[in-house]
């Protein structure tokens, strides 16, 4: 079993989170959803994939019979920006087990002409009712003790605004992958780190959907400098996680025409394999 973390003086529970008030929609009509995007969310300047990913994911929890992401995939066709944002969702499908739906997020230009800025299909189920039988040969990452890892605040002060999302988080980074930091990457394109929401709130299979693109690109320690958008994200929900920190492992194989893809595992506190992606992303390389 991983060493458990630190408790926070005030941890806050599912559904009591900036990460709940900030996914939070409100339903203008029937598959028709309202939210304004929090500046807290974002990157620079644009919003955080896996927050807009969990904002749509929240959408079609509530718009389809069954509340549990089992999978979803998502096109990201225009950088989203902080402010007032409409989600329309359609019922594809609705069955015993899996119920499928899809949604789209729409901003507004300077124009006042709308645009769709991300897409995703899914399909939802109950993840309590799943049998109990595992049987894999994955393992979870061999990262640190949290007390011998880095998070945001160990390293030089960021400007203002740049990175607003870390301070969101709860993340500390394995040693070992942070050459690029130093100047030094490694070349191998790994990512590994602890993972949690920084107001102690527990997971739950939303925050997964945020837990797999929270971390530094891996294109990083492939020597890479600069802003890493995401194309395709692919996430597969496997259990509902237990409480306690996550662990979150990432990595890339192959940099070729601009392009990565980066396959993550996400593992809770009780050593279970709960999430898992692939996405493919944009290097802008020079």
């Amino acid at each position: 079993m991983p060493e458990a973390a630190t408790a926070p003086a005030a941890r806050a529970s599912i559904g009591d989170s900036e990460f709940d008030r900030d996914t939070a929609l409100t339903r203008r009509a029937p598959g028709v959803y309202d939210i304004d995007l929090s500046v807290g969310w974002t990157i620079i300047s644009a919003v955080n994939g896996g927050y807009l990913l969990a904002v749509l994911g929240r959408a079609l929890a509530d718009a389809l019979p069954h509340a549990d992401p089992f999978t979803i995939s998502a096109h990201y066709l225009t950088a989203s920006q902080p402010g007032p944002a409409v989600v329309r969702t359609d019922v594809v499908r609705t069955g015993r087990t899996l119920s499928t739906g899809q949604a789209s997020l729409f901003q507004y230009d300077d124009e006042g002409r709308e645009v769709e800025r991300i897409r995703v299909l899914a399909s939802y189920g109950d993840l309590d009712a799943l049998p109990d039988d595992v049987r894999t040969s994955a393992r979870p990452p061999a990262i640190p003790p949290m007390e011998h890892c880095f998070g945001p605040e160990d390293g030089p002060t960021p400007v203002d605004g740049s990175s607003a999302i870390t301070e969101r988080l709860m993340l500390k980074l394995d040693p070992s992958t942070l050459g690029w930091a130093l100047g030094q990457p490694s070349g191998k394109g790994e990512m590994r780190a602890w993972f949690g929401l920084k107001d102690g709130r527990d997971p739950d299979p939303l925050s997964l959907l945020l837990a797999v693109d929270a971390l530094p690109p891996t294109a990083f320690e492939l020597g890479v400098k600069g802003w890493v958008p995401t194309v395709e994200l692919t996430v597969h929900v496997r259990c509902r996680p237990a409480p306690g920190p996550l662990r979150v492992s990432i990595a890339t194989r192959n940099l070729a025409g601009g392009f990565l893809e980066e396959d993550a595992e996400v593992w809770d506190s009780a050593d279970r394999l709960v999430a898992q992606s692939r996405q493919l992303a944009r290097v802008r390389l020079a």
